[in-house]
């Protein structure tokens, strides 16, 4: 048997090794393993030309099902030949049986995953040569299980060859596609939705959009009920998700130690297109490393308006970035612009401040994690003004000691956070830090001219008596969306024209991108976070200060703050 479509899926191999296509680290090492164990001596697998080209051929013979192209039938583009054929051609050298039993891809939106899974689902359900074969499209619904199921099930109604062929029967209708049967065999094909339980024997568990499932539930389900088949694949066809805390992103991991060969798993196949750590994905070359099916399925006019619109809307840049290069994020919607944040950085000195008036925002919502505490100033330079942010957080010392916060060590021994001994924030140190502060500026109140202390109602009760009862004024910002969406938003529109300013702290930095924002009919924006590890004390401590800064600008649409 002549090999076209196997040596394209080779070639592509070695041009992504050889740099002559643009691709990730990921796709390297995975083309570099293949590679590399095509030559490995004294190895259990072999690489069997012949079955790749079968199924590759076979997956030439099924039909587009919507679109342009709807009606002709597929033609493998290289990465494709690569990623969906390779893991059919490698076998075991005992047995002939297949080496791979898992199959993870990783590809952004428009690149043709779906369809690419749909052709799996279908020479597992009917040409394997696997007997009584059951073949599952798993999703948390029924509409993300039918973009693989539907085309499916579309091509072999488009096909009748292939239906006579494998004496198979097709419930439902096109608009509704109901389980594929195979009456030779008793073989079927057909949408599982949810957590289904056990009780299934199957051949082949697509797992599609991996990203959107909480547990591993649906995935164990089908992992585990593959033990009496020889030759089984489970296939995890995804994108990136906006949320690490789910079992495909510690997959991700998994498999990334695998492709770098720090963990070693010979059954499982994995490819993962996405941009390099360095890589600036303001950059469109960037995003032709990730979207391996440019020009085919996704075009680059519609790659480029999503480009221009994650660059002109902060909050859009996490979903985009997520769905078209495969970056993770752990924020729904990003408040804030990072490269603009950057720009904003200053060599400030708040010496040069002493005496001035200054909205002290304070965020003590956890005793046993970061508190933070923020000033900011104004000043009017040609009629405008300019807002100047100084940071200063604590953390419990005891919270410094354990690995997975590695980072909060970092930043105490550099001096941008303070360590306070025990398990449990000093709220006495920083009490007194305010004290002095209230020696070095003007905290006398608003009435006075000065500033005050711009708390959350619902924390630090006591310090605020106390600072009351030496003189320091506070003021109540609620947390709610009446207090703190103009806040958010008068932040943004500082940072785009250049009047907000800040000293740099990686802390603060940090909790800036941390910061996600629900938005509501009326465009009301809300501080957020996913995941306890995301801490943003220090970008809600700022938005409190600059609620009372506005309301001193004489801006109505933010409430009265409450004097206490």
């Amino acid at each position: 048997m002549k090999h076209p479509l196997t040596n394209k899926a080779n070639k592509y191999a070695r041009d992504c090794v050889s740099g002559k296509v643009n691709v990730c680290l990921q796709v390297i090492q995975a083309c570099q393993r293949h590679l590399d164990d095509m030559e490995r001596k004294d190895f259990p697998f072999e690489f069997d030309m012949d079955k790749c080209e079968r199924f590759l051929r076979f997956g030439e013979l099924m039909p587009h099902s919507k679109g342009d192209l709807s009606g002709k039938t597929l033609k493998w583009e290289p990465w494709q030949c690569f990623c969906f054929g390779v893991p059919f051609g490698w076998v075991r050298k005992d047995n002939g049986l297949r080496r791979f039993n898992e199959m993870f891809l990783l590809i952004p939106r428009k690149n043709g995953k779906s369809f690419g899974a749909a052709v799996v689902g279908n020479y597992m359900f009917s040409a394997d040569g696997e007997k009584g074969a059951e073949v599952y499209s798993a999703a948390g619904s029924e509409k993300q299980a039918d973009f693989v199921f539907a085309p499916a099930w579309k091509m072999a109604k488009q096909t009748p060859a292939y239906k006579n062929r494998f004496n198979i029967t097709l419930m439902g209708t096109p608009e509704n596609p109901g389980k594929m049967c195979s009456l030779s065999d008793g073989s079927f094909f057909e949408r599982v939705i949810g957590n289904p339980g056990d009780g299934g024997n199957p051949h082949c568990w697509i797992q599609d959009e991996y990203h959107e499932s909480k547990t591993k539930d649906s995935y164990d389900t089908g992992k585990t009920g593959m033990g009496s088949r020889k030759q089984p694949m489970l296939l995890s066809v995804t994108t990136a998700g906006t949320n690490t805390k789910v079992p495909c992103f510690d997959l991700q991991k998994r498999v990334e130690k695998i492709l770098s060969g720090d963990l070693v798993n010979e059954e499982l196949f994995a490819v993962i297109y996405t941009i390099d750590k360095d890589d600036k994905w303001e950059n469109f070359e960037t995003w032709k490393k990730a979207n391996p099916n440019l020009g085919v399925s996704v075009l680059e006019p519609y790659l480029r308006s999503q480009l221009h619109t994650a660059l002109q809307s902060p909050r859009d840049q996490n979903s985009v970035k997520c769905k078209h290069l495969n970056v993770w994020s752990n924020a729904g919607q990003a408040w804030m612009n990072m490269v603009e944040w950057g720009k904003c950085e200053e060599n400030l000195n708040i010496n040069d401040f002493k005496g001035l008036p200054v909205s002290l925002g304070l965020d003590l919502a956890s005793k046993i994690d970061i508190a933070s505490k923020m000033y900011l100033f104004k000043k009017i330079i040609d009629a405008k003004s300019h807002y100047y942010l100084f940071s200063r957080h604590w953390i419990p010392e005891e919270r410094t000691f354990d690995e997975e916060y590695a980072h909060y060590a970092g930043w105490v021994h550099t001096g941008f956070l303070t360590a306070t001994p025990g398990a449990r924030i000093d709220i006495h140190e920083i009490q007194e830090t305010i004290k002095q502060d209230a020696k070095d500026f003007d905290l006398s109140g608003s009435e006075n001219g000065g500033g005050e202390v711009c708390n959350d109602p619902w924390n630090a009760q006591q310090l605020i008596t106390n600072l009351l009862n030496v003189g320091v004024q506070c003021v109540e910002i609620p947390q709610n969306v009446s207090f703190l969406s103009e806040p958010m938003k008068e932040i943004e529109a500082c940072i785009r024209d250049g009047s907000f300013h800040h000293d740099g702290n990686p802390v603060t930095t940090w909790m800036m991108a941390n910061v996600c924002c629900r938005v509501d009919k009326k465009d009301n924006i809300f501080p957020f976070k996913e995941g306890d590890e995301n801490k943003i004390d220090g970008a809600v401590a700022t938005i409190t200060a600059m609620a009372r800064a506005m309301y001193d600008e004489g801006i109505k649409s933010t409430p009265v703050p409450t004097f206490v």
